[in-house]
C-alpha cells in the first residue's frame, strides 16, 4: 500500500481508512464540524481550493458520492471536473493511465476516483506526479473511505462514547466496501463490539473483520445495539443466498419496526443509500424518529470538504472566516 502520507505528515492521498490512527480520523472528524450548517441556513463556503482543479472520475454509477464531492469541491471554490465512463475515452479504449496523464496534463491537482475493480485507485496515486493527490470515492468491494468517516460522524453525533457501543451492519457484508471502511474506522476509534449480520452466503470471510461476530441469525446480531446500519441488497446476490425474492428476505433480514424494537430504545437507525425500501429496510423505519441516514448525507458533503482541504495541503481557515 502505497504512503498515503508525506514527509511531514500531512494527509496526501486517501486510498483507505485502514491503518489510520484515532488522532488521524479525529482530526478529519473535527475539521468536518466546521463546514456543517443548521438546515436552512446558506452553506459553509470559502475559496481554500481557488485555483486548483478537482477531477472526479467516476467509472461506476453514484448519486450520493457523486454529487457531495461535486458540492465540496464548489464550496471551496475549485474548478470541478465530471467525467463518467460513457463520455471519456476509456469507453473508446484509451487506457486509465493515458487518461490520467491527459487530464495531469490539463493541470489537474486532485483525482477523486470511482471504479468496480480493486486496485484502481492506488495505481493512480502510484502514477501520478507528486503534486497531485488520489481520493477514493468507492473501490469494487474494498474500501470506500469517505463514506466511512461520514458514517463515524454521523454516529459519533450521537454516541460519542465508540467504547461502549455495539454497532450492528445487516445486509450483504460479503460485497460491501461500506462495511469494510466502516469497519476500519470503528477499530480505530475503539469500538466496543461490531456486529455483522448476513445470510450465510453473503457473510465475510472473518480474517477481512478481525473481532467482529459474525451471524446469519438477525435477531440476534440486532439485540441490544447502539446503532443499526443496513445495508443495500442487491437482487442479483437473492439467488446466490439462496433467498428467493425481496419479500423473503426482507422477514428474514429487514429493518422492520419488530427487529429494531429489539434494539436499545435509544438505538439509530443507518443507511448508505440508496435504499431498497421493502427489502433491507421499512419505509416506516427510514423515515422514523429513529433514523438518522438523512443526516449521514449532509455529513458527507462536510467530510468530503474536509478531506479536500487537507490534502490540498493549504493552510486551514477557522471556522469563523466561512460565510453562514
Amino acid at each position: 500500500m502505497i504512503d498515503q502520507f508525506d514527509d511531514q505528515g500531512r494527509l496526501r492521498h486517501l486510498l483507505t481508512l485502514d491503518g489510520l490512527t484515532r488522532d488521524q480520523i479525529t482530526a478529519i472528524l473535527d475539521r468536518a464540524e466546521a463546514f456543517l450548517r443548521p438546515p436552512g441556513d446558506l452553506p459553509a463556503w470559502s475559496e481554500a481550493l481557488k485555483g486548483l482543479s478537482v477531477a472526479n472520475l467516476f467509472f461506476e454509477p453514484s448519486t450520493r458520492t457523486r454529487a457531495s464531492f461535486e458540492l465540496a469541491g464548489k464550496r471551496l471554490g475549485a474548478d470541478v471536473l465530471n467525467l463518467d465512463i460513457s463520455t471519456s475515452s476509456r469507453a473508446k479504449g484509451e487506457s486509465l493511465i493515458d487518461t490520467i496523464y491527459t487530464l495531469e496534463a490539463m493541470q489537474c491537482d486532485v483525482f477523486v476516483v470511482r471504479d468496480a475493480q480493486a486496485g484502481v485507485p492506488e495505481f493512480i496515486a502510484e502514477n501520478v506526479e507528486d503534486h497531485v493527490r488520489v481520493l477514493n470515492a468507492g473501490e469494487s468491494h474494498v474500501n470506500h473511505p469517505t463514506q466511512g468517516l461520514l458514517d463515524t460522524m454521523t454516529i459519533r453525533h450521537h454516541k460519542p462514547d465508540f467504547g461502549s457501543l455495539v454497532i450492528t451492519v445487516l445486509g450483504d457484508v460479503r460485497h460491501s466496501r461500506v462495511a469494510r471502511s466502516l469497519a476500519h474506522a470503528l477499530d480505530a476509534l475503539g469500538v466496543a463490539e461490531l456486529r455483522l449480520v448476513a445470510p450465510d452466503n453473503l457473510l465475510p470471510d472473518e480474517n477481512d473483520f478481525p473481532g467482529a461476530m459474525i451471524t446469519s441469525d438477525a435477531d440476534r446480531g440486532v439485540t441490544d445495539a447502539d446503532v443499526v446500519m443496513a445495508l443495500r441488497i442487491q437482487k442479483e446476490r437473492m439467488t446466490e443466498s439462496d433467498i428467493p425474492d425481496p419479500q423473503e428476505y426482507h422477514r428474514r433480514f429487514g429493518l422492520d419496526g419488530e427487529r429494531l424494537r429489539l434494539a436499545k430504545a435509544d438505538a439509530i437507525v443507518m443507511h448508505p443509500g440508496p435504499m431498497n425500501r421493502g427489502v433491507e429496510i421499512a419505509s416506516k423505519v427510514a423515515d422514523g424518529p429513529q433514523s438518522v441516514i438523512r443526516e449521514q448525507v449532509t455529513n458527507g458533503v462536510a467530510v468530503r470538504m474536509a478531506v479536500l482541504e487537507a490534502v490540498a495541503g493549504l493552510p486551514t481557515e477557522s471556522p469563523e472566516d466561512y460565510a453562514e
